[in-house]
C-alpha cells in the first residue's frame, strides 16, 4: 500500500521528501522529471528549489517548456483567446523530444539542448549542445506535460494542483505588467488559460497519471495527495530507441500509487483535438 499523508506539511518537509524520492531513482540514463500543473501553480519555483536541494548530490539540468514555443503566427492561428490554440498550438513537442527528452532517455546520446526558441523575440534560439553526466537529473517544468505524445518520456512526474480561483488571484498579482490591465488578465484566464486546462484534464487526466500530486493552493503548507508506493521505479536499459513502437514502458516498472481524490476543477468534453517570475507566467 502507498503511504500518503492527508494533511498539510511544511514546504521544507515536502522538498525533503521529493529530493529523497529523486535521489533514490537511478536509471541507466538521465532521470527525467516532469513538473506539471496549471499556470501560476508554482512549477518553476519548485524546480528551482529542488535544484538547490540536489546541488552537490546529483548533476541537475533545469529546463522549461518556455524554451520550446512555436512561432507566434502558429500559437495564435486560432485566435489569441482560443483555449484550443493554447492547448494544441503553443509548444513544439517534436523539438522537445528530439532536442532534450530522447537524447537523455534510454539509448540516447546524452547530448542535449535545453531550448530551441526565443518566444520574446519570436526567433529561433541557438543553444549550445551539452552532455549529461552519469546519474544526472532533468527537472523540467511546464504545462500539459502529461499529454499523449509526451507522457511516456518522463521517468517521474509531479503535478501541482491549484484551484481556478487561486490561479486567477495569483495571476492578478503577477501578470498585470505582462498583459497591461487587470481586465485583460481576467479575460485571458477566463477565455483561454482555464478552459485550456479543462481540455487537458479531460484528455490526459494528469492527476491520475502523475506519480506525485501536490495541492499547492498554499505553497507554504502544501498537501500531499498522491505518492508512489512500494520500491522506487527501476528502469533497465533499452536496446531500441525510446518511442519506437510499443517499447515505451515495456521494460520499466512503476510502483503503484495511491490516489486520494480529485479537486474542484470544472470539466467539459473536449471538442477538438509560462516566464520564470516566481510562478511560471503564461506568455502564449
Amino acid at each position: 500500500m502507498g503511504h500518503v499523508e492527508q494533511r498539510a506539511m511544511t514546504r521544507a518537509d515536502l522538498l525533503t521528501r521529493l529530493a529523497e524520492l529523486i535521489v533514490a531513482r537511478r536509471p541507466a540514463h538521465t532521470l527525467r522529471v516532469a513538473i506539471d500543473g496549471p499556470d501560476t501553480a508554482g512549477k518553476s519555483t519548485l524546480a528551482a528549489e529542488l535544484g538547490g536541494r540536489l546541488a552537490g548530490v546529483r548533476e541537475t539540468i533545469l529546463a522549461s517548456v518556455d524554451g520550446f514555443h512555436r512561432p507566434r503566427r502558429l500559437r495564435y492561428r486560432r485566435g489569441s483567446l482560443s483555449p484550443e490554440g493554447y492547448y494544441e498550438d503553443s509548444f513544439d513537442h517534436d523539438a522537445l523530444v528530439l532536442s532534450l527528452l530522447r537524447p537523455l532517455g534510454p539509448g540516447g546520446s546524452g547530448h542535449y539542448r535545453t531550448a530551441v526558441f526565443d518566444h520574446r523575440g519570436d526567433t529561433e534560439r541557438v543553444e549550445p549542445t551539452r552532455h549529461a553526466g552519469e546519474g544526472a537529473v532533468l527537472l523540467f517544468d511546464g504545462i500539459f506535460l502529461l499529454r499523449p505524445g509526451l507522457r511516456d518520456f518522463w521517468d517521474l512526474s509531479i503535478y501541482l494542483e491549484v484551484s481556478p480561483d487561486v490561479a486567477v488571484r495569483r495571476a492578478l498579482t503577477r501578470d498585470v505588467e505582462l498583459f497591461g490591465t487587470v481586465e485583460t488578465v481576467r479575460e485571458r484566464y477566463r477565455r483561454r488559460y482555464l478552459p485550456a486546462q479543462r481540455l487537458y484534464r479531460a484528455e490526459a487526466s494528469p492527476t491520475v497519471r502523475a506519480d506525485v500530486v501536490i495541492d499547492n493552493d498554499d505553497p507554504l503548507r502544501p498537501g500531499l495527495r498522491r505518492w508512489p508506493s512500494g520500491p522506487a521505479r527501476v528502469t533497465r536499459r533499452r536496446t531500441r530507441p525510446e518511442g519506437c513502437g510499443g517499447c515505451a514502458g515495456a521494460v520499466s516498472g512503476y510502483a503503484p500509487a495511491f490516489d486520494i481524490g480529485r479537486r474542484g476543477w470544472p470539466t467539459r468534453r473536449r471538442t477538438t483535438s509560462s516566464q520564470r517570475a516566481g510562478w511560471c507566467s503564461p506568455i502564449c
